[in-house]
């Protein structure tokens, strides 16, 4: 065994630029997947640790409906209950105007009960000038060391915020300091003020948006039985680890999705590891024929191709990892900046390096390298000796098993599109299903090649003379190495039809939405933390000054809530017509519109948009029940109408029915339709005046949300086209790593060719041309393949993620440039060894060892 583990040393050494390609095939494959899974741990870990710096030690918390909980309760729960670890809170996302994109957290609290909660807070007791100031002096505050430092403040100056439009100053008064890095980073985005301070700011006093509680456990029951007749209708009684676990569920199939997608990428390096052991083996036939003639046993053999790749696995798997922690620096960004504009507010500063994640990245990286050589290791090692000499056998065996390659693919696809038609919601079944069509795809690839090789002998041969027949003869001649590396191609450009098709398709079906959503001129609100929603109040004085302005014909006012229900936390958008016939054109109902309007109008019905009903399985004549400032209420579902601004789903209710239900006099966003001749730019202007001495509002014309929306849309898909173009990466060294086994491999047969007279230009057209009969091969395949693909993301992925309906629009351009991206890669990759044969000598090419 000594002996053949320095036959495989010698022979890794002695074939470097073929070992490194396959190196660098696995550490992008494992990059990826580590990237992605890091950028992902990352947010999550951010929003744990923020949601912990916040939480502390509370088992329990009380959570206030649209109006805040009243300070008495609090009062009630120390008197009357007798409890001590109680603490009230005022907790705002807030934003900097100088500070766009990044979300901070104002933390409103009583110093005097906050020492059992939050351990950090002790420094406020250590230090009475601090203490006294905050409670004493208004509008000032406590901000973390690092959050000092990226600000550049330091005590005693000004920090400028933005809380519900309007631009409120604290005064930095002092430095809350985390004893670790854990915590420095958890109060990153953390402005504590004393609670007075806190209902100043947002404007709502003697209001708490919670109670926090620690309670024993073994007498928690009976308190919270105790406490619960105490309730506001509308408060919730919940646990911060219930709450945490509602907000994560948000982002969980949009993960799911990344991490999918990443995976192509390691299938496409699984191809290359294929391609690079199955040369490996065939270049050393003569001496595995003559080893096994000399008597090492089938056994041996086996565990000496199965250790080199183990090497290759394990080297490329290290390299991965370390690439993947320097890819997952840029993806997190973008992860992040999605989540903030679908789902929540998160800070991510700095990416969270698991090691779970790592090891996991790594064993993916070497089973899928182990996995992919056993199959080249099991021939070499059933392989007779007789037959293992002769070089045309793996050829011939190869030739003989396309049949059964293509039966099995074919079974494959099969077994993926019967799994696609099982009525689950599973996406786990669902990516299975789709990835069991793709595999089955690339196992029938080396059949379309021989057919289309055949079909192409004879033009080639009229246009191009011998040389044309020579590049088609050559690929069928190799196709144990063409298939793969064409297979390998066909996957990466299969997912870019996919996606491309899936992300135009949404694209499309999007426009035409906002193209009949978008019915009216003006659209006015206040700056908001998320850019899919409006959740931020606009003053009610401007909502008046607004609707008396004469260019103004009408308006509907809308507030967004989340409210408590049956089914847990949901969203409720409350909309208040002026002029219902105008709102008419502006929604599109999935269910009979005209019965929709006359339930919403006349009978106190809501609507519930087409993510909701699928998420909850809710539709027309079902019911839903709410939790409200009256208690618990049941409304009935009149309609279900089309909507792409949240996938986790809408109820919308009229204005009218909900001031039965909750006292909330509030206005988020305004649409208006102007009067006939107004100018909408002249009334953007009016508005704007009258908004400035009061508040900071967003007024934009249709043409301008359009394309605010559109560009939130690019923005959401960027970290889509980065995958895309990784797993393309990965192909175009799996072509470039077959034609460089196949340059050594040929590098004979060319020498014959050179001595008998092709020049170094027609060596290097017989290249091209093979290359590029290689990719075009590829490119045609994977052109119904990621249509396939396509009609899978639609229809079914997309509809089981988030619920939406998407028309599926073919585009002919993304078709030819997938085909184009095809040949071209096969060729650029063509390039060197085209160079590399030109330059070989025909002597040195003729002489054996």
């Amino acid at each position: 065994m000594k002996l053949l583990y320095r036959s495989s040393l010698r022979y890794l050494l002695r074939h470097p630029a073929q070992v490194l390609l396959a190196i660098l095939g696995v550490a992008l494959g494992v990059a990826v997947v580590i990237a992605i899974d890091l950028a992902n741990g990352s947010a999550q870990r951010a929003f744990m640790l923020s949601t912990e710096s916040v939480t502390g030690k509370t088992t329990d918390q009380i959570l206030a409906g649209q109006n805040g909980l009243s300070s008495d309760l609090y009062a009630q729960l120390r008197t009357e209950l007798g409890l001590s670890a109680v603490a009230p809170v005022v907790d705002r996302t807030i934003s900097l105007p100088n500070q766009p994109g990044r979300s901070f957290r104002l933390f409103g609290i009583d110093p005097f009960a906050e020492q059992p909660f939050r351990p950090y807070l002790a420094t406020l007791f250590n230090n009475q000038t601090d203490l006294q100031a905050l409670l004493t002096e208004p509008n000032t505050g406590l901000i973390s060391a690092q959050t000092a430092q990226t600000l550049a403040l330091t005590v005693g100056q000004t920090l400028e915020t933005r809380i519900d439009g309007q631009r409120r100053n604290i005064t930095i008064i002092g430095l809350i300091a985390g004893g670790d890095q854990l915590s420095q980073e958890a109060l990153a985005d953390l402005i504590l003020v004393d609670i007075a301070t806190a209902q100043e700011l947002v404007g709502q006093p003697d209001r708490i948006s919670r109670i926090d509680l620690i309670l024993p456990e073994e007498q928690r029951s009976a308190i919270l039985e105790q406490i619960k007749p105490l309730l506001p209708a509308d408060a919730t009684l919940t646990t911060p680890a219930a709450r945490s676990e509602t907000l994560q569920q948000m982002t969980r199939a949009f993960e799911l999705n990344l991490q999918a997608l990443s995976l192509l990428a390691l299938i496409v390096g699984v191809f290359l590891i294929y391609n690079t052991m199955t040369f490996s083996v065939v270049q050393r036939r003569g001496l595995f024929g003559i080893l096994r003639s000399l008597g090492v046993t089938r056994r041996e053999l086996f565990s000496q191709i199965l250790i080199e790749a183990a090497v290759i696995g394990t080297i490329g798997a290290i390299l991965g990892v370390l690439l993947g922690i320097v890819l997952g620096r840029g993806l997190v960004r973008l992860v992040t900046q999605t989540i903030n504009d679908l789902y929540f507010s998160v800070n991510v500063q700095n990416i969270a390096i698991d090691n779970i994640q790592l090891i996991k990245g790594f064993g993916l990286g070497l089973g899928a390298t182990l996995i992919a050589a056993s199959i080249p290791a099991l021939e070499a090692m059933f392989s007779p000796p007789r037959t293992v000499l002769r070089r045309s056998s793996i050829e011939e065996r190869i030739q003989r098993i396309v049949p059964r390659l293509t039966l099995a693919g074919l079974g494959l696809a099969g077994l993926g599109v019967a799994l696609l038609q099982i009525p689950s919601r599973s996406l786990f079944l669902s990516f299975s299903a789709m990835f069991g069509v793709i595999i089955g795809c690339a196992l029938f690839t080396p059949f379309v090649t021989l057919q289309m090789m055949r079909l192409l002998q004879i033009p080639l041969n009229r246009m191009f003379g011998l040389l044309g027949k020579m590049a088609a003869r050559d690929v069928v001649a190799a196709l144990s190495r063409t298939g793969v590396a064409i297979a390998a191609l066909m996957v990466a450009v299969s997912v870019t039809v996919g996606a491309g098709t899936m992300i135009g398709s949404f694209r499309t079906t999007v426009v035409r939405w906002l193209d009949q959503s978008l019915q009216a001129d003006v659209f006015v609100s206040a700056p908001s933390l998320s850019a899919n929603r409006a959740d931020t109040a606009i003053d009610l004085r401007l909502v008046e000054q607004i609707d008396q302005l004469p260019s103004v014909a009408s308006m509907t006012t809308l507030l967004n809530l989340r409210v408590e229900s049956e089914l847990g936390p949901v969203q409720l958008a409350v909309a208040n017509y002026q002029d219902s016939s105008l709102s008419r054109r502006a929604l599109s109902f999935i269910t009979d519109a005209e019965q929709a309007w006359q339930g919403f109008a006349e009978q106190g019905q809501v609507w519930v948009s087409e993510p909701f009903s699928y998420r909850y399985g809710r539709g027309l004549g079902d019911s839903i029940t709410l939790q409200t400032e009256r208690g618990p209420q049941q409304f009935t579902i009149a309609g279900v109408y089309y909507d792409y601004a949240s996938d986790q789903g809408y109820i919308s209710m009229n204005r009218r029915d909900f001031a039965k239900y909750w006292d909330v006099d509030t206005v988020h966003s305004i649409t208006i339709w102007l009067a006939e001749n107004a100018d909408s730019a002249t009334t953007i202007s009016q508005i704007q005046a009258l908004a400035a001495p009061i508040q900071d509002l967003k007024v934009q014309s249709n043409q301008a949300l359009r394309q605010s929306t559109l560009e939130i849309f690019d923005r959401t898909f960027a970290i889509t086209a980065v995958l895309q173009l990784l797993a393309t990466i990965v192909a175009f060294i799996g072509i470039l790593s077959a034609l460089m086994a196949l340059q050594l491999e040929r590098s004979r047969e060319l020498g014959v060719l050179r001595a008998n007279g092709m020049t170094p230009r027609q060596l290097w057209l017989s290249v091209l041309s093979q290359t590029g009969l290689m990719g075009l091969t590829a490119g045609l395949l994977a052109l119904p393949v990621g249509l396939i693909l396509a009609v899978v993301l639609v229809y079914v992925i997309n509809k089981r993620s988030f619920g939406w309906t998407m028309q599926l629009i073919l585009d002919p351009n993304l078709l030819l440039q997938a085909l184009i991206v095809a040949v071209v890669a096969a060729l650029l990759a063509g390039l060197y060894p085209a160079w590399k044969m030109g330059r070989t000598s025909p002597a040195l090419a003729l002489r054996e060892e």
